[in-house]
């Protein structure tokens, strides 16, 4: 186990946004967290990495409380994609580099360096390194995020609706590539999504929410038609094609 969340507990002006949200992650697992807007998704990823302080419970990594550390030893530890990303007049290059900032002391070294190059390399990105971020599109700066994530070599990454940006190419080459990330370095990953079918395809384990807690916890094999109506309120049919589970809505009239 490399992750472990237990008895979770938020409240945002005393409203309470999540509820005792528990489960564990183990080395090489991608896990897809679905669910309706609203339902905490993206308050669970800050509440993991301490950007939001959870009002209870512990994250645990690698059996260490994640909540009693400093900001800098989380951030070598797990890496963060938001959902929108902030802008400025730096480079492509110098904005993945500040990904090393938790690792480097006085002086930049060699493999810091280097370590930003194959994350360029990784991401077929290498067109973008001397262009400015404030000039892209929200493509390429969701990919230029993603490789400031990775060069801080977490044992979990969270990202936050990572493809929302990307045409459906830049989709599936992205999501594979977190996931053979994921599985060669041992580590974990956690994405908050809406796309099933992505998840469907490219995730091992799933966290339905619902009302602010876990509603599922569970591998493929948990994914039902019933589940995702009892989660979205929307009947489905789950099929096959192309050797992979799909899932699309049932036929509904149109007036």
């Amino acid at each position: 186990m490399i992750l472990s969340v237990e008895e979770l507990r938020f409240l945002y002006q005393n409203r309470a946004v999540l509820h005792e949200i528990a489960f564990t992650i183990e080395p090489g697992q991608t896990v897809a967290v679905l669910g309706p807007n609203g339902v905490g998704k993206t308050t669970l990823l800050k509440c993991l990495n301490r950007i939001l302080r959870p009002k209870s419970g512990s994250v645990l990594l690698d059996g260490e409380n994640l909540l009693g550390l400093d900001t800098m030893e989380i951030a070598r530890r797990v890496g963060y994609v938001p959902q929108r990303v902030e802008t400025g007049r730096l480079t492509a290059f110098d904005a993945v580099l500040l990904g090393r900032r938790p690792h480097i002391g006085w002086n930049l070294a060699e493999q810091d360096l280097a370590i930003v190059d194959a994350a360029f390399k990784r991401l077929s990105m290498e067109h973008l390194r001397l262009s400015y971020i404030d000039e892209m599109s929200g493509g390429e700066l969701q990919k230029v995020a993603i490789a400031r994530a990775l060069v801080q070599e977490p044992k979990v990454l969270l990202l936050d609706e990572p493809t929302s940006s990307l045409d459906m190419k830049n989709q599936v080459e992205i999501l594979a590539t977190i996931v053979q990330i994921v599985r060669q370095h041992n580590i974990a990953a956690v994405m908050t999504m809406h796309d099933l079918n992505q998840a469907l395809r490219f995730a091992d384990r799933f966290i339905f929410m619902k009302d602010g807690r876990v509603h599922l916890h569970g591998g493929q094999e948990d994914v039902t038609a019933e589940v995702i109506n009892e989660v979205y309120g929307l009947p489905v049919i789950i099929g096959e094609l192309g050797g992979m589970r799909c899932v699309v809505p049932e036929r509904c009239s149109v007036d």
